[in-house]
């Protein structure tokens, strides 16, 4: 399902989700975890609801295949680049933010208004308002770079 490289980056990832190095991720890791990232007063449902998501006690095993079924059907970055290019004729590599926020608000899928926010915070557009979207796709499909660091 993975490669070596994606696994011993989905084992970096477990290392550090697991605070107290039991080899399980439990709810007190979670809120330990969001807590180094700055977020606190996590609210126990929220940490609940992502212990659910598991079948039982979350080990790496587990861990690794929660995100094989999560990424599962996910396109690779040729497909998705090819359908952010047929929104960009000229093929500069980026879109208006304001177009883009558009189609997300308004078509299919529609993004909420926090989806958009936490976007424009993942993937701030430059002064002249375009996005690049090929970052987007490879972070879509890579992971963001900043999170291997």
């Amino acid at each position: 399902m993975f490669d070596q490289t994606q696994i011993q980056e989905f084992k970096e990832a477990f290392t550090v989700i697991d605070q107290n190095r039991d080899g399980i991720i439990d709810k007190e890791d979670l809120r330990d975890t969001f807590a180094a990232m700055g977020r606190l007063n996590v609210k126990n449902e929220e940490l609940d609801a992502m212990m659910k998501e598991a079948s039982g006690p979350i080990n790496f095993t587990v861990f690794l295949n929660m995100f094989g079924e999560k990424l599962k059907g996910a396109d690779p970055e040729d497909v998705i680049t090819g359908a952010f290019k047929v929104l960009d004729p000229e093929g500069k590599g980026t879109i208006k933010k304001k177009f883009l926020e558009e189609l997300l608000t308004t078509q299919c899928d529609r993004f909420t208004p926090e989806e958009i926010k936490n976007m424009w915070a993942a993937f701030p557009p430059d002064v002249g308002g375009n996005v690049d979207y090929k970052n987007i796709c490879y972070v879509i499909t890579h992971g963001d770079a900043k999170d291997q660091e």
